[in-house]
């Protein structure tokens, strides 16, 4: 690779490249001497790329290795952005240009006269300017107000006008955000948002290599890798990529959602604020909270209330977790504890951090939003707690909610008073150890513990509970007393409201 510390000239790189031509090279071989480099040092090539190391990715490293413009097919929160942006980290660190250029020319082969002129002018003596990687990368959401001059560009009348110039001279033009990126990475965010005739624009860098501004005779000839993102759906539901732009995009590579709830656990643990630096309590997240919360996302995506044209974002579980930590922080900073601990509560207190992630079909929006979400938190906490309820005797702790055992809570009661009632519950602390917390643990954690065990319960219908009145016998439900204050209002958790467990 060529070096900055060594090349200050053009003079000093003509040598340069005299003595190592294979150190000059177009961006797409670029790219691939790059990633093969990675391969062969058993490198990761996608770094934060979770869950598509035997689907997503050996296909787009295929895309790499074919010198191919790609595109990125997959619903919302797929990490499309993020795949296209880390393909920044297999361009060279630095790559000399023509000083001052718009388009990055290359101080060998210039495509603008403007370039061409200064280099006739100072010779071989004519300074040479390194740009970094970061500035290589040109990115762009397609929308439909995106003009064939944001992209390519435009003849400049005030620039004519300055310079004493005719419209038809090359040096009155206003290159668009594609010439920008020569020498570089274009990317164009949800494409079919493009409109059909800015689309046909991109015909001829996509298969000759080259752009043509206005009517004039100007053709330059890019040297750049396009790269695309699209929701299949969108196809019909705001536009379309039309057919021979498709046919001229090299490779087409299909994302997912992630296909385990420990592939999505690690996204979500990658992606959340979870470290709170500015508060006195730590924070400690129990290894079943984060579980359903992931298990919210797969039931909503497997929910026919749910729109799966749309999709549900890895968004969901993420802005769960942290309103879930969030809630936890505030109960542990009102009782003036040194740990806060989410408990499953703070899932149903989240409900606004999941509501706004998923479309609704005609029965869903029957039901409502807040609805549909309690009916999916509850599936997820049942078939996380199922895989340790087979293992537990829980029959003393049904029995004493069956016999009209009552314990009056609320998500700010604090962790001392919890596990302070709870010993009240036959069986309800043998049951901690059960799922793997110790007894002598920290009273957030075990205050946890037992919340899990009641709401787990619940979901499997062992006990039941309504908004009004709270917890009770599954076999037996009781109408609710007129003084019982309710946990939920109209839908919402209400923080500090009692709920009963009974």
């Amino acid at each position: 690779m060529l070096s900055p510390n060594s090349i200050k000239t053009l003079g000093d790189l003509r040598r340069a490249v005299a003595n190592d031509p294979g150190a000059r090279l177009r961006v797409k071989d670029e790219i691939r001497r790059n990633l093969i480099c990675k391969i062969r040092a058993g490198e990761q090539l996608f770094p934060g790329i979770i869950g598509y190391e035997d689907t997503v990715i050996p296909q787009l490293t295929n895309a790499i290795l074919s010198r191919h413009n790609f595109i990125l097919l997959g619903l919302r929160g797929q990490a499309k952005s993020r795949i296209l942006r880390s393909l920044v980290d297999l361009l060279d660190a630095q790559v000399p240009v023509v000083p001052g250029c718009e388009i990055n020319d290359d101080p060998l082969a210039p495509i603008c006269s403007a370039c061409r002129a200064r280099i006739a002018q100072e010779g071989e003596m004519m300074e040479v300017a390194w740009l970094p990687r970061s500035a290589r990368y040109v990115e762009k959401l397609a929308t439909p107000d995106v003009t064939i001059a944001d992209i390519v560009g435009d003849i400049d009348p005030i620039k004519a006008a300055k310079g004493g110039l005719q419209l038809s001279s090359e040096l009155t033009m206003h290159y668009g955000l594609l010439p920008r990126a020569n020498r570089g990475i274009f990317a164009m965010n949800e494409l079919p948002d493009l409109a059909g005739k800015i689309q046909v624009g991109l015909f001829n860098i996509l298969q000759e290599g080259d752009v043509q501004i206005k009517g004039f005779p100007v053709r330059l000839p890019l040297d750049v890798m396009m790269v695309f993102t699209a929701n299949p759906e969108d196809y019909t539901a705001r536009g379309k990529i039309i057919t021979p732009l498709k046919d001229r995009i090299g490779s087409e590579v299909r994302t997912h959602y992630p296909q385990t709830r420990r592939h999505g656990m690690a996204i979500t643990e990658q992606e959340a604020w979870l470290k709170r630096p500015d508060i006195e309590c730590g924070v400690e997240v129990p290894e079943y909270v984060r579980e359903i919360i992931e298990e919210v996302a797969f039931q909503a995506r497997e929910d026919k209330k749910v729109d799966k044209r749309s999709g549900v974002s890895q968004r969901l579980p993420i802005s769960c977790l942290e309103n879930v930590v969030s809630n936890a922080e505030r109960r542990a900073l009102l009782n003036r504890e040194g740990l806060a601990v989410p408990r499953v509560t703070d899932i149903y207190g989240a409900l606004p951090s999941i509501t706004g992630k998923f479309e609704l079909e005609y029965e869903g929006e029957l039901r409502g939003a807040e609805t549909v979400a309690r009916e999916i938190i509850r599936a997820a906490v049942s078939n996380v707690f199922a895989t340790v309820f087979d293992r537990m005797d829980s029959h003393e702790v049904v029995d004493w909610f069956d016999n009209g055992g009552t314990l009056l809570l609320s998500d700010s009661t604090p962790a001392a008073d919890v596990i302070s009632m709870a010993r009240g519950v036959p069986g309800l602390n043998r049951l901690v150890e059960q799922i793997g917390v110790r007894r002598e643990a920290a009273a957030p954690v075990l205050a946890s513990a037992l919340d899990f065990l009641l709401e787990g319960l619940y979901s499997l219908k062992k006990i039941s509970r309504s908004d009004d009145r709270g917890y009770q016998a599954a076999e037996t439900p009781r109408r609710p007393s007129r003084g019982s204050e309710p946990l939920f209002d109209q839908g919402v958790p209400v923080a500090g409201k009692k709920k009963y467990y009974n």
